[in-house]
């Protein structure tokens, strides 16, 4: 089981990422989402046990599905090349339309279906 500490310290070092990615600094993240600076930065180095309201905040404030901020890697479980370029596609795709999803999914299956030479498997 993951303890209290290592999980808060995972959650945070998440939203770090996030807020660097998004150009952010933590006064603007919290002036964005509504929170004092010092409680950005308490969050973000695992030191207060962020509700899930507050959590709902900080992802909203960084344009990210809530579920994003749980998609942390320790250092014992860095991602590939490949793993890290899925997970772009995968962001994309959340942000996009349903009709733009399957289309996605339409041009993969020939991309991959050329490349392998197999037939593709019709949904």
């Amino acid at each position: 089981m993951v303890e209290e500490r290592e999980i808060l310290n995972l959650v945070g070092a998440r939203i770090k990422a996030l807020r660097k990615e998004k150009g952010l600094s933590q006064e603007a993240l919290g002036e964005k989402g509504g929170f004092h600076f010092t409680y950005i930065g308490q969050v973000e180095r695992g030191e207060k046990n962020v509700s899930l309201v507050n959590l709902a905040k900080i992802a909203e404030t960084l344009e990210v599905n809530i579920t994003q901020l749980f998609g942390f890697v320790n250092e014992e479980m860095k991602q590939t090349e490949s793993e890290l370029i899925i997970q772009e596609v995968a962001d994309m795709l959340r942000e996009t339309t349903p009709s733009n999803i399957l289309l996605s999914r339409n041009i993969i299956r020939e991309i991959l279906k050329v490349s392998h030479g197999a037939p593709s498997k019709a949904k």
